[in-house]
């Protein structure tokens, strides 16, 4: 954990995320990441030296229309002093039985990321943190180039005007393999999706591809890393000048999830 804790610093400070007296809102679906994240920020905080305040927020979709337990996360964020907000919504219904899209995570990603948003708000925090590690950041990369024929990725600090509120993915130096090992060897809880579509998304698709790439070049993410700094693409470009990160264990090919 403690490595994992020096990417989401470096990642703070190079792209400056966060400002004294912010109060950030972390979205945490119970996976992995969201996980990872919210514990990487509560023990960053204690030396940052940035005073900052921090929130969990799940939203339960309720797939199936089941309630999903959260209770071991409940633990969890109460150790670490984060206060953490359960809301259950009817999502998965509007998504999977009302709807019934054919593309169901593009509708299911912008109804919680509205009402993440608005939860965001309703808690009086100006920053909402997001679990997107760098395999998303090349997977959206692709996605992007292959199916709409353009270059782009998510920023690292997106200002969104209409909401006032600012997102930052402070994970995005970390691969998901390094993300993974971290929550296992700390023996972080993690709620397992109840998604009819889990892993068989076209990110999934591109996951893959991924994997397969780094299989055959285990720099495949550094390189990438590089090249979206390096073109600036998104707001990529760090905003302090320093080394850019390389861990070293480059292990795994980050498939997990």
């Amino acid at each position: 954990m403690q490595h994992l804790e020096g990417l989401i610093r470096k990642a703070v400070q190079d792209y400056e995320m966060i400002a004294p007296g912010d109060r950030i809102c972390v979205g945490v679906s119970g996976g992995k990441d969201s996980v990872a994240l919210t514990v990487g920020l509560a023990r960053v905080r204690r030396y940052l030296g940035i005073p900052f305040e921090l929130h969990a927020v799940t939203l339960d979709p309720q797939f199936g229309g089941q309630p999903t337990d959260y209770s071991s996360l409940q633990t969890l964020f109460a150790e670490l002093d984060v206060p953490y907000t359960l809301r259950r919504c009817d999502i998965g219904k509007v998504v999977f039985e009302l709807r019934q899209e054919s593309n169901p995570c593009a509708l299911c990603a912008k109804m919680r990321r509205g009402l993440l948003h608005n939860v965001a708000l309703e808690l009086g925090c100006n920053k909402v943190a997001l679990g997107h590690h760098l395999d998303d950041a090349i997977e959206t990369f692709y996605m992007n180039l292959w199916r709409e024929g353009r270059l782009g990725c998510f920023s690292p600090v997106t200002y969104l005007s209409r909401k006032k509120l600012t997102m930052i993915r402070p994970l995005l130096l970390a691969t998901e393999a390094e993300v993974s090992r971290a929550v296992r060897l700390a023996g972080l809880p993690v709620v397992k999706s109840r998604c009819p579509a889990d892993g068989v998304t076209v990110r999934q698709e591109t996951k893959e591809f991924v994997s397969g790439m780094v299989r055959q070049d285990p720099a495949f993410r550094q390189k990438m890393l590089g090249a979206l700094q390096g073109a600036d693409l998104d707001g990529w470009k760090p905003l302090h000048t320093g080394r850019v990160r390389s861990s070293g264990k480059e292990k795994g090919n980050g498939t997990e999830f």
